[in-house]
């Protein structure tokens, strides 16, 4: 892990610089001002979605906000996906920066899963860190960790601290001297699903992003701490 730590440095702090624009459609008192940000590629928008509100909320009425949601060129953003995977699956053919939609109205609940509250995505995070660990180590790691150890876990994601993150995640990535490497390397592969006019949603596959899904996927493994990291930016 130490040789690694270079590496997975420079993955953590990998940021896609992005620009959320309000809907056309939306009702505003006065005309609404892009918001840009530089996006942790190991995060989740949910983490950003209080500053995304807050800068849009100066323009409309109390009213017309609901649950807000976003899109890149009419695909809703699924909120547990890491961000440098939304982008690497979606966008990064794409010209910088990431343009992102921003929506308070119609929450497309076919397409979009609810988050209520943060706690819904430390949740899910901890679901995955478990399950990989379960792959790992038969869940003698995460079960032996303090409910403190995950809460650092999530807080060193959660405010994007390096030191703080991997002062945890080390032990996740560590094997007993005895044992010559993990039981096994847990992983996830997604695939782009998109909707035809006048059709039920399809999932084909695309070659031009065969490359993108190879880096997705070593943000992946970051993210449910599994083995060594290698991604290209």
């Amino acid at each position: 892990m130490t040789d690694d730590k270079d590496v997975l440095r420079d993955v953590w702090f990998g940021r896609i610089p992005t620009c959320f624009t309000l809907y056309q459609d939306e009702i505003t008192e006065r005309e609404a001002e892009p918001y840009y940000l530089l996006l942790p590629r190991v995060s989740y928008l949910t983490l950003v979605t209080d500053k995304v509100k807050k800068h849009f909320q100066k323009v409309m009425r109390q009213e017309d906000i609901s649950e807000i949601w976003f899109e890149h060129e009419g695909t809703p953003l699924k909120w547990h996906y890491p961000i440098g995977l939304l982008f690497d699956l979606l966008a990064s053919s794409s010209a910088l920066p990431w343009n992102i939609t921003v929506h308070f109205k119609g929450f497309p609940e076919k397409d979009l899963l609810h988050c209520p509250s943060k706690d819904t995505i430390e949740a899910h995070f901890m679901s995955c860190v478990k399950e990989a660990d379960a792959l790992k180590h038969k869940s003698q790691v995460i079960n032996e960790m303090q409910k403190k150890d995950h809460k650092q876990l999530w807080m060193g994601l959660h405010n994007d601290r390096f030191d703080q993150f991997w002062a945890i995640n080390r032990k996740l990535m560590e094997y007993p001297a005895e044992e010559s490497g993990f039981r096994y390397i847990p992983f996830r592969i997604y695939q782009v699903w998109w909707r035809q006019p006048d059709q039920k949603p399809c999932c084909k596959p695309n070659r031009k992003k065969i490359p993108c899904l190879i880096r997705a996927l070593g943000l992946v493994l970051l993210c449910i701490t599994t083995a060594f990291l290698h991604c290209r930016h």
